[in-house]
């Protein structure tokens, strides 16, 4: 094995305890968790993104982790506590968690949370007519942003990548 594949094949596994420990604490599919991950870190939890996203899961400070500071009755959160994987993993799989389940009356409410997680809930409403109400399919047509429509397939074809490798 090169040294490429090596490396690749570390990364992907690096972030696997956090990863697998916000799962478990908020019941989310760990695998879900790994493909958000995937795609908005590439498993490197000092990433910034251009937005002021921080982290493994690209948090927003004054949104979801303002949020979960709330709700979780935690004190102190500082911005570069937001590098930390465990307690970015465990923001970034709560707030996955809340779009869930503000989406489960559809028939499938992943599409409507990663559409959620990705470009907001102002969007998704506005998706969110007609037949893509509850259609999840439907609901993928809408999308009118090709970087969410991208986001989306590919964070579920990530999840089915790891749904059987990653419990």
């Amino acid at each position: 094995m090169g040294g490429y594949l090596r490396y690749e094949t570390w990364l992907d596994h690096s972030q696997d305890v956090p990863i697998l420990e916000a799962a478990r604490h908020y019941g989310v599919d760990p695998a879900l968790v790994k493909a958000v991950v995937w795609r908005e870190s590439r498993f490197h939890p000092a990433i910034h993104g251009t937005r002021g996203e921080i982290g493994l899961m690209q948090i927003i400070p004054s949104a979801a982790a303002a949020d979960w500071q709330a709700a979780e009755h935690v004190i102190d959160l500082s911005p570069a506590s937001l590098e930390n994987p465990y307690t970015n993993a465990l923001i970034g799989t709560w707030y996955l968690r809340k779009l869930l389940h503000r989406y489960s009356s559809t028939d499938n409410p992943l599409p409507y949370a990663l559409a959620d997680y990705n470009a907001g809930r102002g969007n998704v409403l506005k998706w969110n007519q007609g037949a893509a109400v509850t259609n999840g399919v439907a609901f993928y047509q809408a999308i009118q942003f090709p970087g969410t429509r991208t986001y989306v397939a590919t964070v579920i074809q990530r999840y089915r990548y790891y749904k059987p490798r990653f419990k």
